[in-house]
């Protein structure tokens, strides 16, 4: 991979769905605003000029309805794409998405199945108050025949969204309207990235930090500044939290015996507390402190900026997290 260039995350996921979209003529993308607009984050740009408006499709405000289209389409032989202005609005189709597209390999005894992806932008983005704000990649995590998906850079998302959609099962891919414009390096060569896997950013020997999504900008920047201090931070992007690589993170709390978890959602049942249970189930003689946890605080996400920096993870509030797990005021 020796030809590598500097693209937006954006960009990255544009190639990743046309890429496939020129290999297998059975994926299509369907969304609100995905055709002529260009996208509302402008990831799809440029595609119904290549590929047409049976292949880039325009939906109207109804997420019930396209969701439930796809499923079928993926059910009778094609690849949707179904992307969602943001997840929040997948509430409006969590019936599909659970109770179909979840599910129907099981009911249907092998007959039918639903590879197909859902994807667009999770989370925080910004002064958009509790309706637009929130983490439900624990929630889709949690029903068995779903995958979960939840990049951190450009090269990780076109890596990954390529694996997602030649999956045999519905993978949900989770973005954020905060890292469409972020740059980074991508081949130009096709690559993939295996669903499942986790990866070390940056290695260290104190202390073990665990995220993943745009969080991962809040627990390589605590590293950084805790480097500062000499306290060596191993950071691990988990990339995907279902299936969640417990095996890297093991093999690293064993090394460090400390483990802090910085993830955006909520703090009951997140994918947090599946870590810090795992890790004291698989780890327990290792750990040398309990594990911590940083996460959003227990409230719908406020509109006021103030407010936000209060209530998301952060720096600070890391930092202070990884030193009480080493005893360090």
């Amino acid at each position: 991979m020796k030809n590598m260039r500097t693209i937006q995350f954006r960009e990255a996921l544009r190639e990743a769905m046309s890429e496939e979209m020129r290999r297998d003529e059975r994926v299509f993308l369907m969304g609100e605003e995905v055709a002529e607009y260009n996208g509302a984050y402008k990831v799809s740009q440029g595609m119904l000029d290549e590929f047409g408006a049976e292949r880039v499709i325009d939906t109207p405000i109804a997420e019930l309805g396209f969701a439930g289209i796809g499923v079928g389409a993926a059910m009778n032989g094609l690849r949707p794409i179904i992307e969602f202005m943001t997840f929040n609005f997948s509430l409006v189709a969590i019936d599909q998405v659970i109770n179909s597209a979840a599910k129907i390999m099981s009911m249907s005894g092998g007959q039918y199945s639903a590879p197909m992806v859902f994807r667009g932008p999770t989370g925080s983005a910004g002064m958009l108050s509790s309706q637009h704000s929130q983490n439900f990649e624990n929630w889709y995590a949690n029903c068995p025949g779903l995958k979960v998906v939840v990049p951190s850079n450009p090269y990780d998302a076109k890596g990954l969204l390529k694996s997602c959609i030649r999956d045999e099962d519905p993978v949900i891919f989770m973005e954020s309207e905060q890292m469409y414009g972020d740059k980074g390096e991508v081949p130009e060569e096709e690559y993939l990235i295996p669903i499942g896997l986790a990866d070390v950013k940056r290695p260290g020997k104190d202390v073990t930090i665990v995220s993943f999504g745009k969080i991962m900008k809040v627990a390589l920047a605590a590293a950084e500044q805790l480097e500062k201090e000499n306290i060596s931070c191993e950071v691990i992007d988990l990339r995907t939290v279902r299936p969640i690589d417990y095996k890297t993170v093991l093999e690293s709390v064993k090394k460090t015996n400390r483990l802090v978890v910085v993830e955006e959602a909520w703090p009951l049942a997140s994918i947090s507390s599946e870590i810090a249970f795992n890790v004291q189930h698989n780890a327990f003689d290792y750990l040398d402190a309990p594990v911590k946890r940083v996460t959003c605080r227990d409230v719908p996400l406020p509109y006021a900026p103030t407010l936000i920096e209060a209530s998301l993870p952060n720096v600070e509030r890391t930092v202070k997290a990884v030193k009480s797990v080493l005893y360090k005021k």
